[in-house]
């Protein structure tokens, strides 16, 4: 599966297939409320307003939705798993959990969660991770990293290169801590329909990447479809 190399930003008309966006290509022309399915291997990126709340679906359990947050005002500050993880105290993120920037401000807040743990230590797929985790022939394969570079290459309005990409948020992904202070990549927790929900403290931008990978168990080796809405009212 997947053997994608990065297309031209200009040369792709990326929609669903009643033909609406699936990603809008200037932020501002974002609708309010907004729905959107992505199927495994593909990219998100768009607008959530201060007060909106954002939910995302495993539609189909055991998958992984690779996720980084900007805000919109100064995409320069993003997502830090370091704040997040000092300022909570724990390193599982779940109902209650605010997500900080590199500058200590509060970026979104999670409101509703059915799955119960998502990991922001594990880190993001790539070619160079692919290679050293499993097989010099895997370095080829479909990554989380190829598919935020193919969206900021899209979508230049959203102001990010690659220099913007750091810490994520694997959503619905299961990776404990071990007892000597490693990381252990094992079966997902989630089951088809469990979702996450957040509120934003700010405008931020969320970049997606439904995770391709195929060769850990964190979704189940069938990467599958992830849905996410945004919206005024709560949606749990």
């Amino acid at each position: 599966m997947c053997t994608s190399t990065l297309e031209h930003p200009h040369t792709h008309q990326h929609s669903t297939t009643d033909g609406a966006p699936l990603s809008y290509a200037d932020p501002a022309q974002q609708p309010r409320e907004l729905e959107r399915t992505i199927e495994a291997g593909d990219h998100f990126i768009g607008l959530v307003r201060a007060g909106q709340h954002l939910r995302i679906t495993d539609l189909h359990g055991n998958q992984a939705a690779d996720t980084l947050f900007f805000s919109a005002d100064d995409t320069a500050e993003r997502y830090s798993a370091m704040d997040t993880v000092r300022e909570q105290g724990k390193v599982y993120l779940t109902i209650g959990t605010v997500l900080y920037s590199t500058r200590g401000r509060p970026l979104l807040t999670i409101t509703g969660d059915t799955c119960g743990r998502h990991d922001t230590l594990g880190g993001a797929c790539s070619s160079e991770s692919n290679t050293v985790r499993y097989d010099l022939e895997k370095r080829h394969m479909h990554s989380c990293r190829d598919n935020w570079m193919l969206a900021i290459a899209r979508y230049p309005k959203y102001d990010l290169t690659k220099r913007d990409i750091g810490h994520n948020i694997n959503f619905f992904m299961n990776v404990p801590v071990t007892a000597d202070g490693g990381l252990s990549f094992e079966d997902g927790l989630s089951g088809p329909g469990k979702y996450v929900e957040m509120v934003a403290e700010r405008d931020v931008y969320v970049l997606l990447s439904n995770c391709p990978q195929l060769n850990n168990p964190c979704n189940g080796y069938d990467p599958t479809p992830v849905a996410i809405s945004i919206s005024d009212s709560p949606l749990g």
